[in-house]
């Protein structure tokens, strides 16, 4: 399928999802969300997938606020919706996802990375909520998502002020895992540990990511419960006598 804002490419199983909009720092249109919600349904095949931005100031510097001053409330509603969807669709892609981040992931920038796995960033990178400072909140889950990675006090203080965090700060924060001195040196640390991933049980990898998705909230009893049926399911699965046949073999697992 043809994309008018978004560039992909697959390489060894990695697919690289690069949204691209020059003119407007990449931000978030309505275009931008329903061709990322209508690639990321039902995406089979890739092992890994890496989301960033067109090279330039901006990974995603935030939704279209252009788009967003004319909306009507139910129109709004319907945005909000829609973003909310995109980020809920990377979060629970059964692959794992990381956001390379080169300069400002502002607003719903910084909500798309943080519904990836994880994040890595350059130098450049500049991440915040200001959606204070136009008289909205964030919309596309940043409310619910940066309190889980950062504390709920550390949450509050950059929603209710919407400051910019550094790279450097957001890493000490734990919103980023790793900062790198250029674009290049970051792409290829991502695509490293993805292909490391990919070696692995994809049965195992996508359990595990579904595991932490849903024990986050619940009480120790309630997620060691979760992940005690995750562990017994994988004792039916063909990765699982696969992998441990080779260890006792003493070669490479062929999953």
């Amino acid at each position: 399928m043809d994309y008018q804002t978004l560039a992909l490419d697959e390489h060894d199983g990695i697919l690289t999802v690069t949204v691209h909009r020059p003119p407007a720092r990449n931000a978030l249109s309505q275009l931008t969300l329903t061709e990322l919600r209508d690639l990321l349904t039902g995406l089979s095949g890739p092992r890994a997938l890496l989301l960033t931005g067109s090279e330039g100031p901006a990974f995603i510097a935030g939704a279209d606020i252009r788009e967003m001053a004319t909306m009507t409330p139910e129109e709004g509603e319907a945005f909000g919706a829609l973003g909310q969807e995109v980020t809920r669709l990377i979060e629970t892609l059964p692959v794992p996802v990381i956001a390379c981040v080169d300069g400002y992931a502002l607003g719903g920038g910084c909500e798309m990375a943080m519904a990836c796995d994880f994040i890595y960033a350059t130098r450049k990178a500049v991440f915040g909520q200001p959606e204070v400072l136009l008289g909205l909140i964030p919309g596309f889950g940043g409310c619910v998502r940066l309190f889980r990675r950062v504390g709920v006090a550390k949450a509050r203080e950059l929603i209710y002020s919407g400051r910019r965090v550094d790279a450097v700060e957001a890493q000490r924060l734990g919103l980023v895992n790793e900062v790198f001195d250029s674009r290049d040196e970051m792409f290829a640390a991502a695509r490293l540990v993805l292909a490391d991933i990919a070696a692995n049980s994809p049965v195992a990898v996508s359990t595990c990511k579904s595991v932490i998705n849903a024990v986050d909230g619940l009480g120790v009893e309630e997620g060691l419960r979760v992940e005690l049926d995750a562990f017994r399911a994988a004792f039916t699965t063909d990765d699982m006598r696969e992998g441990t046949a080779a260890f006792l073999a003493k070669r490479t697992p062929e999953f």
